[in-house]
């Protein structure tokens, strides 16, 4: 997506929404870019007119946000979020569009892969974390932390946890009663911002998060936990195991297990 962000030199803009997570972006700029139209304007109309005419309508997801324009002042501007704008990339019959396409035939056929072959998704993510400079006894660390998570969410999802506000709700539950802190709260503490938590934790803080979200499995299903009252009362108590545990080792060791430490590129040779 950062070579949509700024395509052959040409900047698309850009709106990272923090409640829902996600990029969107101004698809007139994309379809400028992609087209050379000199009516970007006009050709996404007609794009959109014609692919409706075929059951399709493009504009399903997009959002109207104010954005700067060319003049310095602000405009409704209709703009997608990753997955819409692929889509409509795919309507574009333009060369420059071509990679983008390639890239998510290629995707797809991988995606199909892993489908056949589950180990597959779990041996191109550890070689995703490989190349990003991670080592082999972390990356063995945070593949478990994966599986223990879905096994957690899995749960959840069988007891009545539907919304994703509900989820997010129940992880920060067990991550203040593990490490004293929302997760949002500890990405501040370790200077991210979109980048996921838990690829910038150390060892032991993985390890921990892990032994909050295996006893908040297992007190869930102690308790037969139902809807999510008594789902975010098991997320206390399997959080705060985590958290006993953490404290005691840190008074034995006289050192703490929450850190600063992230995997940030500027820090990632100092790191390692």
């Amino acid at each position: 997506m950062s070579k949509i962000k700024l395509f052959e030199t040409k900047k698309v803009r850009t709106h990272w929404d923090k409640e829902q997570e996600k990029w969107y972006f101004a698809i007139i700029d994309v379809v400028a870019i992609l087209t050379e139209s000199v009516k970007p304007r006009d050709y996404w109309y007609r794009l959109k007119k014609r692919e409706k005419e075929n059951g399709i309508d493009l504009s399903t997801n997009c959002r109207l946000l104010k954005m700067v324009s060319t003049d310095g002042k602000k405009y409704n501007t209709e703009c997608a979020d990753t997955e819409t704008l692929l889509r409509i990339i795919q309507s574009i019959p333009s060369p420059k569009a071509e990679p983008f396409k390639r890239w998510l035939a290629k995707v797809g056929y991988e995606r199909l892969e892993e489908i056949e072959n589950p180990e597959l998704a779990s041996k191109r993510t550890k070689e995703i974390y490989k190349a990003k400079g991670y080592s082999d006894v972390w990356i063995e660390k945070r593949m478990r932390s994966i599986a223990i998570r879905d096994e957690l969410t899995d749960e959840w999802k069988k007891r009545g946890i539907k919304e994703r506000i509900e989820y997010a709700i129940l992880t920060a539950e067990i991550s203040k009663a593990t490490f004293g802190m929302t997760p949002a709260q500890y990405k501040e503490h370790k200077n991210l911002k979109r980048q996921n938590l838990r690829d910038h934790m150390s060892d032991l803080e993985l390890i921990f998060s892990m032994l909050g979200e295996a006893s908040t499995t297992k007190i869930t299903r102690a308790k037969e936990a139902q809807g999510f009252t008594e789902n975010k009362e098991a997320a206390k108590i399997g959080g705060k195991i985590a958290g006993n545990a953490r404290k005691e080792l840190e008074k034995e060791s006289g050192e703490k297990v929450i850190s600063q430490e992230n995997f940030l590129p500027e820090n990632k040779q100092l790191n390692k």
